[in-house]
């Protein structure tokens, strides 16, 4: 299994630091090399939606690969929604996929699929190693592309794993520096005033670049929004005040109504998430003109920056606010003391995997004036990635408190991630937010002009009937866990969760 080793000790040699599994007998020889790449960490998932969620996580916080270990076509369909998520982050994530031996395939065996049709939506670069060869270049490619363009996936044949061919490595790659075209630098400056939209995207929106919008947009009267599902920002100082393209299309599009001019800094073009009856679904004017100022997932800091310097924007801007006051009373949680809650008592520096849907609306902005701390959103709208995020983040940066708020009906996706966060002892605060439904469907229904909830439809959506018992559920896989239903409550058992090593979770009863 000397190719399976050497494959490792590549990816070790390219900063590989994790690789997140759950692997099936094609597998076997690229566990057993693992002992021999004590830099990786292996990661046990129950779940390959864990393990692709995890990945995404890991890779949002370090900027570097990590690696996911996946048992043939249906491990790797197991995995496919928290893929879509990190595609759609554009995360540096390698998908190791298990093969049947070359030499196996022709007989058509149960467990055959064309595993590069089920990866290709969810790969910027995909190939399948044919020779122990090809092996080291073709892993090298990967890792590169990983860096560059977000998820990639090597299919990996058994026999060519357990080969004892010892393939060369290659030469390490040089690195490239992000570039931007000076002339479309000059170009935003011009455009940038009252009627124009500078939408932020990226892999990693820093508090830098955040600050640097707010600057341009006080200079300019522009409108400056970060994309409405962000891969991370970093919410510190004059930037964390920076807003969110709505999520609801009719808000986002009223608020753009007035531009005339979209600028796009890392970001896609603003899109509604659903075509819906009488609603829009581009959400700038159709004649407003458009300006790439950089590739969606690109890092923007330095071209934010040019331009501030360019424009002399240079203004002294007003901080976020007073800091965040905990809740008084023993009353009821609603969506509102919950954002105070958890903006109150926010650790120092810490991690927010947000999959909170509905009852979470208002806890961003109220975390505004928070300590500084990073935020990490669903950003392609496959649910049940909230948990697998944080699990992912908190293996990223050990010495960090990482907070999960997650909506109940989400949770159930990947509750196996509590197991993984147990076997690690691993610091994350998961807020499972139960108001007994899926919430979100119920709103969407409304907007797709269907006013009264059917009895068939109500019985889909409910979530009480039985009702679930999420503290049973995380002392199962390992993890302390408690229910709240007041806000008092809430804020001591935050408290309580963050200087305490290890996992926690915290059911909160939504009124």
């Amino acid at each position: 299994m000397k190719a399976a080793q050497s494959l490792l000790a590549l990816a070790a040699r390219e900063g590989v630091r994790a690789c997140f599994a759950n692997p099936g007998t094609s597998e076997m020889h690229l566990v057993a090399a693992l002992d021999s790449a004590p830099d990786i960490r292996p990661v046990l998932c129950l779940f390959e939606g864990v393990a692709t969620g995890a990945a995404d996580g890991y890779g949002r916080m370090m900027q570097a690969p990590a690696l996911t270990l996946l048992h043939l076509g249906p491990g790797l369909g197991n995995g496919l929604a928290n893929l879509h998520n990190a595609y759609r982050a554009r995360t540096p994530i390698v998908s190791l996929i298990g093969e049947h031996a070359t030499y196996h395939r022709v007989n058509n065996p149960p467990l055959a699929s064309d595993i590069a049709s089920i990866a290709r939506p969810m790969s910027g670069w995909l190939r399948t190693a044919e020779s122990a060869a090809e092996l080291l270049i073709l892993t090298q490619e990967a890792i590169e592309a990983a860096r560059q363009t977000g998820p990639a996936t090597l299919i990996l044949p058994a026999d060519i794993a357990w080969s004892d061919e010892e393939p060369a490595a290659p030469a390490p790659p040089l690195k490239q520096r992000e570039s931007f075209d000076d002339g479309h630098l000059e170009e935003a400056a011009r455009l940038l005033g009252p009627r124009t939209l500078l939408l932020l995207g990226g892999r990693f929106l820093s508090a830098n670049a955040c600050a640097a919008a707010q600057r341009i947009a006080a200079k300019t009267g522009a409108l400056a929004l970060i994309e409405t599902f962000p891969v991370r920002v970093r919410r510190e100082g004059l930037g964390a005040s920076l807003k969110r393209l709505p999520y609801l299309s009719e808000m986002a599009a009223a608020s753009l109504s007035h531009i005339d001019t979209v600028i796009l800094a890392g970001a896609a073009y603003p899109v509604a998430f659903f075509a819906l009856p009488g609603r829009p679904t581009r959400l700038a004017p159709d004649h407003a003109r458009v300006l790439k100022l950089a590739a969606p997932g690109f890092n923007i800091e330095r071209a934010l920056t040019s331009i501030a310097a360019l424009m002399h924007a240079n203004i002294d801007l007003p901080r976020a606010g007073e800091a965040p006051v905990k809740p008084n009373g023993g009353g009821g949680i609603d969506p509102m003391t919950l954002a105070q809650s958890i903006a109150a008592t926010l650790p120092d520096n810490a991690i927010v995997c947000d999959e909170s849907n509905t009852a979470g609306l208002f806890c961003y902005e109220a975390a505004a004036s928070a300590v500084a701390h990073d935020w990490l959103t669903l950003t392609g709208g496959a649910i049940g990635q909230g948990l697998p995020l944080a699990t992912g983040a908190a293996i990223a940066c050990p010495d960090r408190r990482v907070i999960a708020l997650e909506a109940d009906g989400s949770a159930l996706y990947t509750i196996q991630a509590l197991w993984t966060q147990a076997r690690e002892r691993l610091n994350i605060t998961n807020v499972i937010l139960n108001n007994g439904a899926y919430a979100i469907l119920r709103l969407e229904m409304m907007r797709a002009g269907i006013n009264e909830l059917s009895e068939a439809a109500g019985a889909l959506f409910d979530l009480k009937h039985p009702a679930i018992d999420f503290c049973a559920l995380a002392r199962g896989f390992g993890v302390p866990a408690e229910r709240v239903e007041t806000a008092a409550k809430l804020v001591a058992a935050l408290e309580r969760s963050f200087v305490t090593p290890g996992p926690a979770l915290i059911e909160v009863m939504i009124r």
